[in-house]
């Protein structure tokens, strides 16, 4: 039976992934993301982590019970250099001028040398919290950056 199983040449163990290799997709209101929109310099805060909570038992002097309690995450950090014309930019604005928000879902997908996904991870009705701009330096020579930071609900790991 163990004869029949092949493994391919170039597992997971010999090239772990690459993490320059990724993208990010918006799923808002169905319609296909705007190319300048998928892409990122960076992510960050892709973590989770479960609460616990103490319960001490009467007569039981030695410990203390630690129950999980909930979930927390951290928000979601997109950087980039500074996109002219991005509609994500617009609901950004929307959300930070006119306090007008579109939860939307969000994937980030981390990819292989052939641009397939290898990995994803999906934010549910993720929505602006902070947007900011690098500095204007005249003695810099050095590309706008544009950070946004998203809040949401959960999110899910896909291993694909």
């Amino acid at each position: 039976m163990l004869d029949k199983i092949t493994i391919p040449e170039q597992t997971i163990l010999q090239n772990p992934p690459v993490a320059f290799h990724f993208m990010v997709v918006f799923f808002a209101g169905g319609v296909l993301p705007n190319p300048l929109d998928i892409r990122f310099q960076r992510v960050s805060g892709l973590s989770a982590e479960i609460n616990t909570e103490t319960y001490e038992e009467g007569g039981q002097n030695l410990y203390s019970h630690r129950l999980p309690g909930r979930a927390s995450y951290s928000n979601l950090v997109l950087e980039r250099g500074m996109a002219v014309g991005s509609i994500l930019a617009a609901e950004f604005n929307a959300a930070m001028s006119g306090f007008q928000f579109y939860p939307s879902n969000v994937m980030v997908m981390l990819l292989d040398e052939d641009s397939m996904p290898i990995n994803s991870w999906l934010f549910l009705k993720a929505y602006p919290v902070r947007w900011s701009v690098s500095d204007l330096d005249a003695n810099s020579n050095q590309i706008v950056i544009e950070t946004m930071e998203l809040a949401y609900t959960h999110f899910f790991n896909i291993r694909i």
